[in-house]
């Protein structure tokens, strides 16, 4: 599997920036891809070493569109942290 098809995109929101002040940073991956093929990816990628993977499935959740129901999607995380003195630049400013 290619690096660039395991890392999908990062997680943008509250939790995943304050993570990034103790050097942890989420992501989106494939659902098939393993923490090794998740670590390779990330130090391939971005040039760092990473320490840790923690890596969880987001459940779909329920949604309703005025008469009919549905679900969102499911999908899987990745919490990668990194070695000390390593970052990732994410929208261009440094973290």
């Amino acid at each position: 599997m290619d690096a660039h098809s395991v890392i999908i995109r990062p997680v943008v929101s509250e939790r995943a920036f304050s993570n990034m002040e103790q050097n942890k940073y989420t992501f989106e991956v494939a659902k098939d891809a393993n923490k090794y093929q998740i670590k390779d990816a990330v130090e391939q990628i971005f040039n760092v070493k990473v320490t840790r993977v923690n890596t969880l499935t987001v459940k779909p959740k329920n949604k309703r569109v005025r008469y009919v129901t549905g679900k969102t999607r499911s999908w899987k995380k990745a919490i990668v942290t990194l070695a000390e003195g390593d970052s990732i630049e994410v929208f261009g400013n440094q973290a």
